[in-house]
């Protein structure tokens, strides 16, 4: 499964990270960094007193590959 994975500094200065499991997987760095910079200017994500998402500072794919080492569940449909 791909993944964009987004990464803010909020406003006190740690790292958050928003995980968009179904975004587009043919996305530039432009467009990514400008939707970064209105998702920051919206202040939609907060915990508190504190901004999740305040400064934008990176973003990437990053492709997820499971090896099933057993599944019961199949086995348990199979029946």
């Amino acid at each position: 499964m791909k993944s964009l994975n987004l990464t803010f500094k909020t406003n006190k200065g740690k790292k958050h990270l928003l995980k968009l499991s179904y975004a587009n997987s043919d996305l530039d760095a432009k467009t990514v960094r400008q939707a970064m910079d209105l998702i920051a200017a919206a202040n939609l994500f907060v915990k508190g007193d504190e901004q999740l998402c305040a400064t934008p500072l990176a973003a990437k794919y990053v492709d997820t590959v499971d090896t099933v080492l057993f599944n019961d569940a199949e086995k348990a449909t199979n029946k």
